[in-house]
């Protein structure tokens, strides 16, 4: 596994201050939601999403040039296929 892995190490944490909605605060004690999990499981969800956007721009010229061939060509084993 990498270092830049989207699931924390739990061993190594940083405190951080946020700011969220009051009420989300409170509807989220009340329904005895852990804030500091809820939050690093949508911030971990969030660099995820923002990691595959960039690996998709970093590589849409190669998917957009691969895509190309095969509608020009067809799959290049497509003969061997058994489905």
């Amino acid at each position: 596994m990498n270092n830049h892995s989207a699931t924390p190490q739990a061993t190594l944490r940083k405190a951080t201050n946020v700011s969220l909605a009051e009420a989300l605060i409170i509807e989220a004690k009340s329904l005895r939601i852990n804030i500091s999990q809820a939050a690093e499981a949508g911030v971990s969800r969030a660099v995820a999403e923002k990691r595959a956007e960039l690996w998709l721009a970093a590589n849409r010229a190669a998917l957009d040039s691969s895509n190309a061939y095969i509608e020009q060509n067809g799959l290049p084993l497509a003969g061997y296929r058994g489905f």
